[in-house]
């Protein structure tokens, strides 16, 4: 019976894992979708504005219209490399890093919560509903 119980808490949790890592991955799904979507709005804002910006630098003989492309330019290219480059995988790699080197910098302030901490703070607050 014990056995049977213990098989069951593991599958349980196996779901869980699963259930949280098929979430995670649709929402890095959607954060890309997103930023290959706002590149095709802002490439075609970034286009428009440097063709105006150059064609008034011309006319206007003055090169400072010029100078936005280059922040515009780099938003584009942070974009690119969201939604099509290997920015995610960079990104993987940093954290992974982070996770194996710099592991003192993932602490929580006073530590990892506990079912005490959580009773405690429960019972405190409630004590505060009850006096009101």
């Amino acid at each position: 019976m014990v056995l049977e119980d213990k098989m069951i808490s593991v599958q349980t949790l196996e779901r869980q894992l699963m259930m949280q890592n098929e979430t995670r991955e649709r929402q890095m799904a959607m954060q890309i979708a997103w930023s290959r979507e706002f590149l095709k709005y802002f490439g075609t804002f970034f286009g428009i504005a440097a063709i105006s910006l150059t064609a008034g630098a011309i006319k206007k003989k003055k090169p400072a219209f010029v100078f936005p492309i280059v922040p515009l330019g780099f938003v584009l290219a942070y974009q690119y490399d969201m939604g099509y480059g290997t920015l995610i995988q960079r990104m993987k790699g940093e954290a992974e890093n982070i996770l194996e080197t710099e592991k003192s910098k993932l602490q929580l302030p006073k530590g990892m919560i506990t079912f005490e901490n959580l009773e405690k703070a429960r019972r405190e607050q409630s004590k505060f509903f009850i006096d009101k």
